[in-house]
């Protein structure tokens, strides 16, 4: 199936059942009274996040979603039936927009979370409703209110807590591969890579992260070279970031040279994604020296003024990746950690 990452659609409440003017009317029953039911109210559209989802695919086929209209009210004071809800399921970590307004409706970040899009109407009552001592034969009812209807924008922000960017041809794939159980296409050319791949890495027993592959960023992303900053959106949720550093970069660009762009692009798309904890990967080092690679090291270090974790690997042998692995899964259980005692404080403040 296609991955899509943004959709529009149109949902549609259902209207409220109106209310039924009625009187009694029995054999030997000479002053029955009024007896007309309320209508049903209409149905209500909701979004709900589904694990089993990781594309906004079917919103390109259908986009329009209704919910059913409640039912009319009757005699006997029977009550119109409520309109059925319409649910609709979307990947977690989708957000939705209206799209008149930009505003943010609800960002669905847990498997099962609801939010509601679309607020079905409210039923119409009946004319017994209206009957008093004053008024015993009222010919009042009212109609339901209709069903709210809205255009929305959903876009999708996979949930990932590692995720790996570079230049075309850095290797990511082939690092996703090695690390994982994905098998995203590899070949020798650039943008191999044309949507974000994920991956589940192992770091022991009861222990893994996700890990999100981009296509690869070029310079001049930010004025839609390539393919520009689309995807980066899909980084914004990750805990921790990789940078992936070809050393023999098959163009001949100089790793310090890589660094830079892709920090620049960073900077360009989210002043704050550049501030988010990113670890150097050199790979293909199999392809120099110890000594090439220290020497790499200490350029980065003191020409970029690097303080981060440097790490040296070759995605083809995976012994050189055990430790950037645990040492990821680490950092990424550190981080959970952290975020739940905010959390925690949050929630005691609050009380």
């Amino acid at each position: 199936m296609k991955f899509v990452d943004e959709a529009q659609l149109r949902v549609e409440a259902g209207d409220g059942g109106h209310g039924c003017l009625s009187f009694r009317r029995e054999k030997y029953v000479p002053h029955g009274g009024p007896d007309g039911g309320d209508g049903g109210d209409g149905g209500s559209v909701y979004l709900v996040a589904d694990h089993n989802l990781n594309t906004l695919y079917d919103f390109r086929i259908n986009r329009v979603f209704k919910a059913e209209r409640g039912g009319n009210g009757a005699g006997k004071n029977r009550t119109g039936s409520k309109g059925s809800d319409r649910y609709l399921p979307v990947p977690v970590g989708t957000l939705c927009y209206a799209r008149e307004t930009d505003e943010l409706i609800g960002d669905l970040t847990h498997d099962g979370e609801t939010v509601c899009v679309a607020q079905g109407g409210f039923h119409g009552m009946g004319n017994a409703r209206f009957k008093s001592s004053t008024n015993q034969a009222p010919r009042k009812t009212t109609d339901g209110s209709p069903g709210e209807v809205r255009e929305l924008r959903l876009e999708l922000k996979l949930l990932a807590d590692v995720g790996l960017v570079g230049l075309p041809n850095a290797g990511k794939s082939t690092f996703l591969a090695a690390v994982s159980a994905a098998r995203p296409r590899v070949a020798d050319y650039p943008f191999t890579t044309l949507q974000p791949q994920v991956g589940v890495v192992s770091a022991g027993p009861l222990r893994s992260f996700t890990l999100v592959d981009l296509p690869g960023l070029i310079e001049g992303a930010a004025e839609g070279i390539g393919l520009g900053h689309r995807f980066l959106r899909h980084v914004q949720r990750t805990r921790l970031m990789f940078h992936v550093v070809d050393v023999l970069d098959m163009e001949g660009r100089d790793p310090l040279a890589q660094i830079r762009t892709i920090a620049d692009e960073l900077v360009e798309f989210n002043p704050a994604l550049a501030e988010r904890p990113r670890w150097l990967i050199l790979n293909k080092t199999d392809l120099i020296d110890e000594d090439e690679q220290n020497a790499l090291i200490q350029r980065i270090r003191e020409e970029l003024a690097w303080q981060g974790p440097i790490y040296t690997v070759s995605a083809i042998q995976p012994k050189t990746l055990d430790t950037l692995v645990h040492d990821a899964m680490d950092a990424v259980e550190a981080r959970a950690r952290e975020m739940a005692e905010n959390d925690a404080e949050s929630a005691g403040d609050d009380a």
